[in-house]
């Protein structure tokens, strides 16, 4: 850090330590807003990482006097959450920083300011919060801001965006007027926003949105209408849904050369005639097709319904194969879908068996094999697991899905973690008490074992501070294999023997880490990948130290699993944020 940096670190620690001891307003609290004239306090958001206290303090002290800044970091892994809070002297001040700095570029990525709220229930009422849709690409958060300010004090506004930054078409401004709010719906609503014609309402909750649904539901008055014969003319199609009831529109969808796409729409003008369409005309014949009649959906039911399919498939998929599919690993490259069949036919009745390849054809290792039974299944990992098969020793386990074995890898970062702080705190204790420093056993970390691979890793009754359930319940890709091995280094062995093991892990860990911090520049990350891979059999850790494309998929999984525990903590933090200070 440069010397400038360093003096405006040091003046900015003396500002915050000054700000505490007189009791100042500090934020807390989650993304929330107010601007009343006793109010000095910013919220700053959509930060790089990268962005330190220092660096705001020389951004917003030519503004005014700055009382403290935080920005807000991961309680475990100290990274930065994203946004920060900054506090001024005066009020007038930070409206200056508002006015100024707002949507401008902090290392690369334009900040949004807003005025902080300590108390959530105020912003979670909603009074004045607006939802815009239909916004063209290329309108951002500025845009929208100086789109909507000219009707009266925004507190705050965004565009939502996916994963990779893009707009998804919609966005919130919150006024700290309703009545300004009321001024810009009736004024913009169905305006044109760059080309696109906009939606503008009142900004509705779940609850309400989901209450809403279901007295449309209820009330019905469209009806969709598919199947319909490509011969059909207007006329047809209009006495056919005239005969429930009076109907206000009528409508035969048709794609752009003038055809029908087999599709339209029948609005009624009450909802009892269209409830009587979509009893007597559904599954009903005309010319010579059976029309499906029912509710038109909106496109949010349409997908809701999709999902609700796919996830009871899904569910339904699982619930056929539980037990019965098994994971194996560690092929050799002349074993394909039939000797693997001819490998595992002697436990029982296969219904499927897949080697997997790449798209040259070339084995990636790995393959599954599917039994009638569970039985089946686990006298197959009795026998099979660690047998060698063309020169190989196998690795065979009931296979998971992807989402849980990341789900497990995250518990196991989560109780390491939970270790660590228990040992910190316990030495502190002790240090505390003038207790002389003691032996502190070392700290084994969770398994990190490949797909479909049992749990080898250290016994959990040997976990310090860590109840046993933790790790029983925790990272494994798949059930154990009855008689394997579920202990770690043993504590009553021969010491030599123990020197030995303890050495050869030292060694692996050491070149797994060089390999490992070779593809991250997170050191926390190269870590905690490492101690997970590390507690893998040591012969296993050699395999992949040898294998590029064994370590790679070691390398993926676990650094996913690290993003799901990060992601996980960062919620809990911005939750324990948003809770009201005492």
């Amino acid at each position: 850090m440069s010397d400038i940096a360093d003096k405006a670190a040091e003046q900015l620690e003396q500002l915050n330590i000054k700000d505490e001891q007189q009791n100042a307003p500090s934020s807390t609290g989650s993304e929330g807003q107010q601007s009343d004239s006793n109010s000095t306090s910013l919220y700053v958001g959509d930060l790089d990482p990268s962005v330190s206290e220092a660096l705001l303090y020389d951004i917003f002290s030519p503004i005014g006097s700055v009382t403290s800044i935080r920005v807000c970091r991961d309680a475990i892994t100290k990274t930065s959450l994203g946004y920060a809070y900054v506090n001024f002297a005066d009020h007038e001040a930070g409206k200056v920083a508002i006015e100024r700095l707002n949507y401008t570029p902090i290392k690369g990525r334009l900040c949004r300011i807003m005025w902080s709220q300590r108390d959530p229930a105020l912003r979670k009422k909603g009074n004045g919060n607006i939802f815009i849709k239909n916004l063209n690409a290329d309108i951002d958060n500025k845009a929208l801001y100086d789109t909507f300010s000219v009707f009266g004090n925004i507190l705050s506004s965004k565009i939502a965006t996916d994963e990779n930054g893009n707009s998804k078409g919609f966005g919130f401004v919150h006024f700290e007027e309703e009545a300004a709010a009321k001024e810009a719906i009736d004024a913009l609503n169905g305006m044109l926003l760059n080309g696109q014609e906009i939606y503008v309402a009142p900004h509705l909750s779940r609850k309400e949105r989901d209450s809403q649904l279901e007295k449309t539901r209820a009330n019905f008055t469209n009806v969709y209408v598919k199947n319909v014969p490509l011969d059909t003319t207007e006329e047809e199609f209009k006495e056919l849904f005239e005969k429930p009831g009076k109907t206000s529109s009528i409508v035969l969808e048709k794609g752009e050369d003038g055809k029908l796409k087999g599709f339209g729409f029948v609005n009624y003008e009450n909802h009892e005639d269209a409830l009587k369409a979509v009893e007597e005309l559904n599954n009903t014949e005309f010319k010579g097709q059976e029309l499906y009649v029912g509710r038109a959906q909106k496109k949010y039911e349409r997908m809701q319904a999709l999902k609700q399919q796919y996830e009871a498939t899904r569910l339904e998929k699982m619930a056929k194969y539980q037990g019965v599919n098994l994971f194996i690993k560690n092929l050799d490259d002349s074993i394909d879908d039939e000797k693997l069949k001819e490998e595992f036919a002697p436990f029982g009745t296969i219904t499927s068996t897949k080697v997997m390849r790449t798209e040259n054809g070339k084995s990636k290792g790995f393959g599954f094999v599917c039994f009638s039974s569970p039985e089946e299944a686990t006298k197959a990992i009795t026998e099979k697991n660690q047998q060698i098969v063309a020169g190989k020793p196998l690795y065979v386990a009931i296979a998971q899905r992807k989402e849980v074995r990341r789900s497990q890898l995250a518990q196991q970062i989560q109780a390491r973690s939970q270790m660590r702080y228990q040992q910190a705190t316990a030495a502190a204790a002790a240090a505390a008490a003038g207790i002389p420093g003691q032996f502190m056993p070392p700290m084994f970390y969770g398994v990190m074992p490949p797909r479909g691979v049992p749990f080898n890793g250290p016994n959990p009754q040997q976990m310090n501070g860590v109840p046993p359930q933790q790790f029983r319940n925790g990272p494994m890709y798949g059930m154990p294999p009855q008689g394997a091995p579920q202990g770690g280094f043993p504590r009553n062995g021969n010491n030599a023997n123990q020197f030995y093991q303890q050495k050869q892990r030292q060694a692996l860990g050491e070149q797994l880490y060089k390999k490992i911090s070779a593809k991250t520049s997170d050191e926390e990350a190269a870590g905690k990948i490492t101690g997970m891979i590390l507690d893998l059999p040591p012969q296993e850790v050699v395999s992949l130290l040898e294998n590029d494309e064994l370590f790679e998929q070691h390398f993926t999984e676990a650094s996913a699993a690290y993003e799901t525990f990060k992601k996980e903590q960062q919620q809990q933090q911005q939750e324990s944020e948003a809770a009201p200070q005492a």
